[in-house]
């Protein structure tokens, strides 16, 4: 049981390691001189990388902006408040009981980052050349990681 409980709580950790590289790090959208993520633009000219604001164009609505920062933010907090509850929840939980606390912060987590990558992916970038970066690909990734440890929460048992 033991190693169950240690693989979950992995698994846990990587889900919130990759949400936060996927809210704080600059790639979110990239082209050969510009970097974008959820904060601001980083652009490319002659070998330095400088920091920008975002734009204040039509392209970038700043509500579906700011509705992106805080529901990848948010994802952040309740999957950290989700480890922090499993590791009460274990020591503190009856036998036979399941993870329910834990696995709701997992899945209120899974569901601020898909609704951050969804706005992201439905409404920026629709007219710009580029490609979604690495920490856009993240994101997605740990809306897998939490969706998955959600559902091991919801069905695992304390012995």
């Amino acid at each position: 049981m033991s190693i169950v409980l240690g693989g979950i709580f992995v698994l846990h950790i990587a889900a919130i390691i990759l949400l936060l590289v996927a809210t704080i790090d600059n790639a979110w959208w990239v082209t050969d001189t510009m970097s974008t993520d959820v904060w601001g633009r980083w652009i490319g000219q002659n070998g330095v990388w400088n920091f920008t604001s975002l734009p204040d164009i039509p392209s970038y609505p700043s509500d579906y902006l700011q509705a992106v920062q805080a529901t990848s933010v948010l994802a952040c907090i309740f999957s950290g408040l989700g480890v922090f509850v499993f590791a009460v929840e274990l020591f503190t939980l009856q036998k036979g009981r399941k993870f329910i606390v834990s696995g709701i912060f997992q899945s209120l987590a899974c569901l601020f980052i898909m609704i951050a990558a969804s706005i992201y992916t439905d409404r920026f970038h629709l007219e710009e050349h580029g490609s979604y970066g690495h920490c856009y690909i993240l994101a997605w990734i740990a809306f897998g990681l939490t969706f998955i440890s959600a559902v091991i929460y919801f069905a695992l048992r304390k012995k």
